[in-house]
């Protein structure tokens, strides 16, 4: 006989299970257990990203769900008696097992909408429908960090002050300092609340004390008057006596999730999850704004403002005011307006075009509405995305006029190299990642790259720890790059795994999925940088590994040079592994050492990669006037002989191993008559995985007065004698 397995529930019939368990007698102190378990980090000392790796656990509840219990929670009135520790462990469990249950039952969406008969159909794309959608949008990692969310919002808010006062009664930066002072004074309640539990009996543990806070403790905190305080928490608490009644489905609005703090019979408040708190800071107010129907133009004008101010404050971090241009109007010939550039970034022959945009997920769209989805999309990403192309082709073309705000010209370089283009949203977008691979539509070209899509939160991680234009730059190229090979829950995740891994896709690979568990890393530099937790500033990776060697101090000496032969070697440098790197720095060594011994000109090269490009290093202290075409002549052979399509030049002092000069050669590979006579009897360049303790030559030995094989022109012993 055949087992008939147990049919699976609706998700509504799960939903409204749970709803009454969320109002059982006590369950509070249930939503007080679940939310210390998975949201408290312990550690002792240093914090280490280990520490960190609960945050992560396939058994933990997120945010949404947590957010979920609690407004179902709200439906009654909280009753906060203490149950007995069996109760508490059945609420729990039920608690997660219901919870579970409707997880299988949305991702079982996908499963549902695959036709067998469609799958060889390269059209055939099950991902775009709302039902599939619904379950990365709920369960997508967060995309924001909550310190970004509190210490933006005076930023975001600093132009609606005057409303703020006027209709609340206290400033954006008194309510920051009332959720800074909340976060830090549950930190202590936690400790506190967790030493007390070691002494008491079974029945009386509960975790709700560390979650609970007095107005005067909140004030006396941040240091405020209390009448202030109080204004702040009454802004962001759920209305006395609200039942949450709209809250009837999944996706619903959830009050809880515009007013996290809830308002107890004592008076206190309780806040289950101080990111949902920090969230409402960042968010809520533009909702306050919105409904005053006489400025809720003025708010989104301001809220455009902020993210095009944002992104020139970080972007201007990295490359400094003389490159980072806003507001870039283009004209055509005739005078005609064509487009204009949010924020426009000239490096060497890069450029950046960004486009800033505030729009965000819609509620309907959230419930799995598909037209309301792509719609959403459309006036978030893909318009923004269209117009930075348009720009970006103008750039690209070169025959239109730009002028900055005051209607100067802004000169450009003569050719660019690259224009990468950047669309910036400044709220957190569920599963942005996700969609763009769905919806997004462009055509790169060879100059101009797929779109960058992020969001502030990203960008601002970025500028943090890629802190010069060579580390930013090079990043967004590969990032770019692997648009339709990389995949994972949010940008934070991509960079953590590029700060440790250095981001490079061997071409074998159509598909890599990053796990969440990977930010661990920047999560911990991020809140050691931005915190002051005691711990590790910087993830052990490439910004750590390669500072010590020759290739790294050579890589650090051409980070911020404009110079275009130094962009390209850079962006090289920075794609080559450790062992590479070291073997390389062994080799320059070597040069330098016999530089500084006999006074005499030295050289390295060596094929990198899988032979498409190569590097020569020149250590001497002769004239450039010299020096230069020498070293100009000799990667011209080396490339020749390489059949290469780039090979980089770099000149070395042997008393500090500086910086003196580098070239750049980049054109195909053509045979010659004439180099086949200059490079006869020139060796192989070494490959760099190839490299031992000493570089060697592979070719013929050279007699010291004999014609240097590199095609100068001069003796051997006065060119290119090691």
């Amino acid at each position: 006989m055949k087992k008939v397995g147990k049919p699976m529930r609706s998700e509504q019939a799960i939903f409204d299970e749970l709803a009454k368990l969320c109002v059982s007698p006590g369950y509070v102190h249930a939503v007080a257990y679940l939310c210390f378990r998975d949201n408290m980090i312990l550690y002792s000392g240093e914090m280490k990203a280990d520490d960190m790796q609960q945050l992560f656990s396939k058994g933990r509840l997120i945010r949404t769900e947590t957010s979920t219990v609690i407004g179902l929670m709200l439906k009654s009135d909280v009753d906060y008696t203490l149950p007995a520790p069996k109760t508490l462990e059945g609420y729990v469990n039920k608690t997660e097992a219901l919870l579970e249950e409707i997880h299988h039952t949305m991702s079982a969406a996908f499963w549902k909408d695959i036709d067998p008969a469609k799958i060889a159909d390269k059209d055939f794309n099950p991902f775009t429908s709302g039902a599939v959608l619904r379950e990365p949008i709920f369960y997508g990692g967060e995309s924001a960090y909550s310190f970004q969310y509190r210490d933006f919002s005076p930023a975001k808010y600093a132009r609606d002050d005057d409303w703020l006062a006027a209709n609340k009664q206290f400033s954006i930066q008194n309510a920051r300092d009332v959720v800074y002072a909340i976060s830090r004074l549950q930190d202590v309640k936690a400790g506190d609340t967790f030493q007390s539990m070691r002494t008491a009996a079974p029945n009386e543990w509960t975790f709700l004390p560390c979650f609970t806070f007095s107005i005067q403790e909140v004030a006396d905190c941040a240091r405020m008057a209390p009448a202030v305080v109080e204004r702040v928490l009454k802004a962001f608490a759920a209305p006395a006596g609200a039942c949450n009644e709209q809250f009837t489905a999944l996706n619903d609005f959830n009050i809880i999730n515009a007013s996290p703090l809830i308002l107890m019979p004592d008076g206190c408040y309780a806040l289950f999850h101080i990111y949902s708190l920090v969230e409402a800071l960042y968010e809520a107010p533009f909702y306050w704004m919105g409904a005053d129907k006489t400025y809720v133009s003025t708010a989104m004008k301001h809220r455009g403002l902020f993210t095009e101010q944002f992104a020139v404050e970080r972007l201007t971090q990295i490359f400094g005011a003389d490159n980072v241009l806003s507001n870039i109007d283009i004209f055509g010939s005739k005078g005609t307006k064509l487009g204009e550039i949010d924020v426009l970034v000239l490096f060497g022959d890069r450029a950046l075009v960004l486009q800033a945009k505030s729009k965000r997920l819609t509620l309907e769209a959230r419930r799995g509405n598909d037209l309301q989805i792509k719609d959403d999309f459309k006036k978030s990403i893909q318009d923004s995305s269209d117009q930075a192309y348009l720009c970006a082709q103008l750039l690209e073309e070169g025959k239109c006029a730009f002028r900055d705000a005051a209607g100067n010209a802004v000169p450009l370089p003569e050719k660019l190299k690259r224009i990468y283009v950047l669309c910036l949203i400044a709220d957190h977008y569920p599963a942005l990642s996700f969609q763009t691979r769905q919806f997004l539509k462009c055509t790169p070209t060879a100059t101009i790259s797929p779109p960058f899509i992020m969001d502030v939160f990203a960008l601002d991680a970025m500028s943090e720890m890629l802190g010069s234009p060579l580390q930013l730059l090079s990043y967004i190229d590969r990032r770019t790059g692997y648009t339709e090979r990389l995949m994972a829950s949010h940008e934070l995740t991509i960079l953590s795994y590029h700060l440790k891994q250095n981001l490079w896709l061997n071409d074998k690979y159509d598909m890599v999925m990053l796990e969440d568990d990977i930010s661990a890393d920047l999560d911990l530099a991020m809140l050691v940088r931005r915190e002051g937790i005691p711990g590790k500033n910087t993830p052990d990776g490439i910004l750590t590994r390669f500072t010590a060697t020759t290739l790294g101090r050579i890589t650090k000496a051409i980070e911020t040079s404009p110079e275009p032969a130094t962009i390209d070697l850079g962006f090289t440098l920075l794609t080559l592994d450790e062992e590479t790197v070291i073997a390389a720095s062994k080799a320059i060594d070597q040069i330098v050492q016999l530089g500084v011994a006999d006074g005499k000109c030295h050289d390295f090269s060596a094929s990198l990669g899988q032979g498409d490009t190569g590097l020569t290093i020149h250590c001497n202290n002769d004239p450039i006037e010299t020096a230069g075409p020498i070293l100009q002549r000799h990667c011209h052979a080396r490339k020749y002989t390489e059949r290469a399509r780039t090979w980089f030049g770099v000149c070395l002092s042997p008393n500090d191993q500086a910086l003196r000069f580098g070239i750049n050669l980049d054109f195909p590979w053509q045979q010659s008559d004439e180099m086949d006579v200059v490079t006869k009897g020139m060796g192989k360049a070494t490959r760099l995985h190839a490299v031992t303790s000493k570089p060697r030559s592979n070719g013929p030995k050279v007699g010291r007065n004999a014609p240097c094989p590199c095609g100068s022109g001069l003796k051997f012993k006065k060119c290119c004698r090691l």
